[in-house]
């Protein structure tokens, strides 16, 4: 089978920020509730909702109690009416694997670490899942056609204005954290492009050279000038990839570090036309712990970092720098989810420690890290600085959510908490592998709510559409915004952002009269979940819809034939059962390449 075919199937606020958003008379009364539903069946090291009803979640190969053909699943699609896990069956480990959607729909799986199960490797490994309607698809895998140009363990990734996607960095084996030795200084496209004299093949990164130690899954974002920010480590820089150029940014004030192992949280704030889709980062949590100590030398018990980084990436925005707040209590790990109303909710992670587990002198049980964040703050953007943080009227969850855990905003408008697993295998002890699935119900689900129908199945840059819309009475005006729902894992978001909508709403309030982004650097083609949004902030449920055409990124046939001519190739594991330790070290010992 050809690619191609595949792919077919498949301080104030000052007047310059302020401007970025829409403030809104006020957000929507009531209480926040919480309820746990469901088990994922395999625990959730990794999510991605894929339609109006699933979600996609992989784990590491452990002992779960979900199986499939035989065997120990580490996969499953789990029904967010029904709270029920369907077992799927990737070929290889998607342990610390990234994840983005293709153009026309299709999401992507990229690295991972070598197989126990199977017998293949999952470090070169590109995994595609289709989403469907039947419940009969899997996860597609044939390496000796599609795969990375090399190793990838702990890589990021990130859509772009074509559909496609740039993998990015990690580290060539399993480890706690990259080193000289085994980094992977490069990126790649995928499908692959031949660009920069390289036919298909990796490009090399100076980037990913100069923040060695603690840059496993730098945070990656698409700019609406089609510029990519990334930050790693200590560093940041916007990085071109036409001209294959990086420009150095200002470093992460105060030597935090906000990439695995000292994971900060991380999104691109709301996107708006008020402003001309001035985009601005948000830089949650991290540590100022050595990136070159043995980690056998850090407790469990060390101090994280409550600081918020936030900088507008504008030539005025750069020259002004950082600024910094924050957060009511310090965190790693943490997940930063944009939420339908245009603010953002902090869940998950830890308040003192490190990332990963079986590392620091002084684990409990196995975690790295310990104290649990159990209640979310929710951050306005919008507000004066020095308010923009509150955690009133949210409940604690009881459920240590802590190394491998996730979280993702749902098309209901609520936010699913799922996962956390710091430890090598299945476990009972302290911090326990968690199958357990928690939704945060923001106080707008307890409100009527817009309906809205028409929705077409594609959206393209700057094409009109009309919705007719069932409004609440007494709701005058409404905005549109579209969601990507992005990629979950490590605390790191792939993909996630809010861009609102050119809309008007007819006189009789019937119809709404929506246009699409305005270029893919704006919205990067490929999945969206459109929300309307009183002016009380009470969003509709957000359906599913493709921005863009549909159609297949760009599949350059010669480039990828030129990288299975160049790669090594699949490997199997002949042990079948490495053994594991501190997050990844990889002891199989027999590996022998499968032919092409």
């Amino acid at each position: 089978m050809r690619l191609a075919l595949t792919l077919s199937c498949l301080s104030l606020v000052s007047p310059a920020l302020s401007a970025t958003f829409s403030r809104r008379s006020a957000f929507a009364p009531g209480v926040w509730t919480l309820a746990q539903q469901g088990t994922t069946g395999v625990s959730a090291l990794e999510m991605a909702v894929v339609s109006e009803t699933t979600v996609l979640i992989f784990d590491k190969v452990e002992h779960n109690p979900l199986t499939v053909n035989g065997h120990v699943a580490w996969g499953s699609e789990f029904n967010l009416q029904t709270k029920q896990a369907r077992p799927l069956n990737p070929l290889s480990n998607t342990w610390c694997a990234s994840g983005s959607f293709l153009g026309n729909g299709t999401f992507i799986s990229t690295g991972g670490n070598p197989v126990v199960i199977t017998g293949q490797s999952g470090l070169q490994a590109l995994r595609l899942f289709t989403p469907c309607t039947d419940g009969n698809c899997d996860v597609f895998e044939d390496p000796n056609r599609i795969r990375l140009t090399s190793n990838r363990w702990y890589p990021a990734s990130v859509r772009i204005e074509d559909g496609s996607v740039i993998i990015w960095g990690g580290s060539t084996t399993g480890a706690f954290i990259n080193s000289a030795g085994i980094n992977n200084p490069s990126y790649e496209f995928f499908p692959p492009k031949n660009i920069h004299g390289f036919n298909g093949l990796k490009i090399p990164s100076q980037f990913m050279v100069d923040t060695l130690n603690g840059n496993h899954f730098p945070i990656v974002a698409q700019l609406p000038d089609g510029d990519i920010f990334i930050a790693a480590n200590q560093a940041a820089m916007l990085f071109n990839w036409r001209t294959n150029t990086e420009t150095p940014l200002p470093g992460i004030p105060n030597g935090v570090r906000i990439s695995s192992p000292f994971s900060a949280g991380a999104v691109l704030l709301p996107l708006t036309p008020e402003n001309n889709y001035v985009p601005e980062i948000l830089i949650c949590g991290g540590s100022t712990l050595s990136d070159t100590v043995d980690p056998s030398s850090i407790s469990s018990q060390a101090p994280t970092s409550a600081q918020c980084s936030r900088m507008v990436l504008t030539t005025a925005g750069i020259a002004a720098g950082w600024k910094v707040e924050s957060m009511p209590v310090p965190r790693i790990m943490p997940d930063l989810i944009l939420l339908p109303d245009g603010r953002v909710l902090v869940v998950n992670g830890a308040q003192t420690g490190i990332a990963s587990y079986d590392n620091v002198n002084d684990p409990v049980g196995h975690s790295n890290a310990d104290h649990p964040a159990f209640t979310p703050v929710i951050y306005d953007p919008a507000a004066p600085a020095g308010s923009r943080f509150t955690s009133s009227g949210i409940p604690a969850s009881t459920i240590p959510r802590m190394y491998h855990s996730t979280a993702s905003l749902t098309p209901n408008g609520s936010v699913m908490l799922a996962g956390s697993n710091p430890n090598t295998d299945f476990t009972t002890t302290t911090f326990q592998t968690e199958y357990r699935v928690e939704f945060y119900s923001p106080p707008y689900l307890s409100q009527p709510r817009p309906t809205y129908t028409g929705l077409p199945a594609t959206v393209d840059f700057g094409s009109s559409f009309k919705l007719s819309v069932s409004l609440p009475s007494g709701v005058n005006t409404v905005s549109v915004v579209a969601i990507d729902l992005g990629f979950s894992t490590h605390g790191v978001h792939m993909d996630h952002r809010s861009v609102k909508l050119v809309s008007s709403l007819s006189t009789d309030k019937k119809t709404l009269t929506v246009t699409g982004p305005p270029s893919g650097n704006h919205y990067p083609p490929g999945p969206a979940f459109i929300y309307v949004v009183t002016d009380t902030g009470v969003p509709s449920f957000g359906h599913k819809t493709i921005i863009g055409t549909g159609a297949s990124p760009p599949v350059d046939q010669g480039a990828i034939d030129n990288l299975l001519r160049s790669t090594t190739g699949p490997q199997l594991d002949l042990q079948g059962s490495p053994t594991e330790s501190g997050e990844g070290s990889d002891t199989a010992t027999a590996v022998i390449p499968l032919t092409n």
